[in-house]
């Protein structure tokens, strides 16, 4: 059986001065990471691995998952270009609202994701989602989304069908005999 000895004063001061040294550099790396966490009430940058800015937007029962990158005003939509998805150019001004208000004209290509809900909804949806999505990729043009009111979900929903009508409010038609 070892015996194991203490180590001497010598090794014990080099032993603390590693330790001491490991410490410091880990609080240099936690450093811009401490940095990075904002004050309550102030927003971040938040990015992902692609320095794509991610959001999704709601509108009736449209869902869109949006991602947006800095580029030429490229916007696709489920795989399609804006005008052949939006073919209606109402729709096509929605979905660039966010970007005249914050004057960020083609200065971000838009990928997006949109389900549900008709093209109304959907166009939307992606106008709600490329708001919120602008707002993690510079957080200074929240004040103007937000005024704006873009960056508040449309509550507005269809109605339920209830039992005993023939449709959600509509009674069905009255007989006298």
């Amino acid at each position: 059986m070892a015996t194991t000895r203490k180590p001497t004063s010598a090794k014990l001061s080099e032993i603390k001065a590693t330790v001491k040294e490991k410490a410091a550099v880990e609080a240099k790396a936690a450093a811009p990471a401490e940095a990075m966490k904002a004050a309550p009430g102030e927003h971040v940058r938040k990015l992902d691995k692609h320095g794509r800015a991610y959001a999704t937007g709601k509108r009736k029962n449209a869902i869109a998952r949006v991602w947006i990158k800095p580029g030429n005003g490229k916007i696709v939509v489920n795989g399609r270009e804006l005008k052949v998805y939006f073919a209606r150019p109402v729709l096509q001004m929605v979905v660039n609202q966010p970007f005249s208000v914050a004057d960020r004209a083609n200065q971000f290509d838009v990928e997006c994701l949109v389900v549900g809900g008709g093209l109304s909804g959907q166009a939307g949806a992606v106008k709600h989602g490329i708001s919120k999505a602008l707002t993690y990729f510079e957080p200074e043009l929240r004040k103007p989304l937000k005024l704006a009111l873009f960056l508040r979900r449309d509550p507005r929903i269809v109605e339920r069908k209830k039992y005993g009508r023939a449709k959600a409010r509509r009674r069905f038609q009255f007989s006298k005999r």
